[in-house]
């Protein structure tokens, strides 16, 4: 049973699970047939809910799940999915019993580390899952394969031989091998298409070698969009399939995304004040003239940024109205001086659709000086997501 609170948020997101099956559906409609979509639902999906995100993806073409963190993946199994979920990011060999009890597949990217999965895969008597991964120019993990800036070959032989020598560790069983793109949101693809080529160019002569896999993939939203010819055995979109482009320079015509995410609150408090009245930490705001202040129950521990502090504006009776002061902890005020009729429990509309007008998350990224990812997933777990469509059209 619901508590009041929860009946009541003062603050919640607005999770549209049509819109997340929409996106999905245009995932599948621009892949190949035969090309496998993981779901990535990391980061509790990007803010808008693992568990609700995996079910509708399933729902709507996904055949499997990439989790950040093998935590993520263990909280999945408890909750009845059974599909393959990779995890994408690190996790210590001694985690190894976890893996094979939820039976996770467990990203691989280094030698010494697949040394430890393999000794403690077969001190249980098992074989753990796993995806191989190569480092083509993002720079973080997996086995270095970027040539040398103007080296004469593909990848660096060094690559190919850690590959051999991981692969043929006891214990393991390589389902699949890829790759990030560090650059496929830019307008540019040459790096983009240079990191493909160095990834294909490795994989064709790991096969040469006799070490073959059933899958190796490449393609995250950005590839999905714009590098049809990523898309290799499986796609591996996240940030796509809750509404938001990658970059502003994607190809936005070639699929149409529907934004699953809006943030709303209620006004708390109206005051009506005159000139010289000063506003929140620091006093930072005073008004100009006569205005009223509306104060709202958000802030940044709800995943507010500070640095929207008299910056940002939110929708009030479709209508929009500035942040004035420092956004605080728990509570932010707007000026609605010149919006009639606002009063306690208004509906406030922080990041969506109010009336004519709307406030996408591409807004406050900008405003922070970051992206559209930020925005959906640095929401915190305080904030209750609440589901618009339960069981989407399939």
């Amino acid at each position: 049973m619901s508590s009041p609170l929860e009946q009541n948020p003062l603050i919640w997101a607005e999770i549209d699970l049509q819109a997340i099956g929409h996106n999905c559906r245009e995932v599948k409609r621009v892949i190949p047939s035969n090309t496998l979509f993981m779901a990535v639902v990391k980061a509790n999906a990007c803010g808008h809910g693992a568990l609700e995100a995996a079910r509708t993806a399933l729902e709507n073409g996904a055949d499997r799940l990439g989790v950040a963190r093998m935590a993520e993946g263990i909280a999945l199994r408890q909750s009845g999915f059974q599909v393959p979920i990779l995890v994408l990011g690190p996790t210590d060999p001694a985690d190894t019993p976890s893996l094979l009890d939820y039976d996770l597949s467990q990203t691989i990217f280094d030698p010494e580390q697949a040394r430890g999965f393999s000794r403690q895969a077969l001190a249980l008597g098992k074989t753990l899952q796993a995806h191989l991964k190569i480092d083509t120019g993002m720079g973080r993990l997996g086995l270095v394969a970027a040539p040398d800036s103007e080296a004469p070959v593909p990848f660096k032989p060094e690559a190919l031989n850690q590959a051999l020598d991981i692969a043929r560790l006891p214990g393991l069983d390589f389902e699949g091998c890829y790759t990030h793109f560090a650059r496929a949101d830019s307008a540019d693809k040459t790096h983009a298409r240079g990191q493909l080529d160095c990834f294909l160019a490795l994989i064709r002569d790991l096969k040469k070698q006799g070490l073959e896999f059933k899958l190796s993939h490449a393609a995250n939203s950005a590839g999905v969009i714009d590098l049809p010819e990523s898309h290799l055995d499986m796609v591996r979109p996240g940030i796509m399939l809750y509404g938001l482009y990658p970059s502003k320079e994607v190809d936005q015509q070639a699929v149409s995304l529907k934004p699953a995410m809006s943030l709303k609150t209620r006004v708390a408090q109206i005051k009506k004040v005159g000139p010289g009245f000063v506003v929140s930490y620091g006093s930072t705001f005073a008004a100009r003239q006569a205005t009223s202040i509306a104060t709202l129950p958000v802030g940044y521990a709800d995943g507010y940024r500070r640095n929207l502090s008299s910056r940002a504006e939110m929708l009030v009776h479709g209508v929009r109205a500035p942040v004035v002061g420092r956004v605080c902890m728990d509570q932010t005020m707007l000026d609605v001086g010149h919006i009639p009729g606002v009063k306690a429990g208004d509906e406030v509309v922080i990041l969506g659709k109010q009336g004519e007008e709307s406030m996408p998350a591409e807004a406050l990224a900008d405003l922070l000086g970051s992206i559209n990812y930020e925005v959906v997933a640095g929401l915190m777990k305080r904030v209750p997501r609440v589901y618009t469509q339960l069981h989407p059209e399939g």
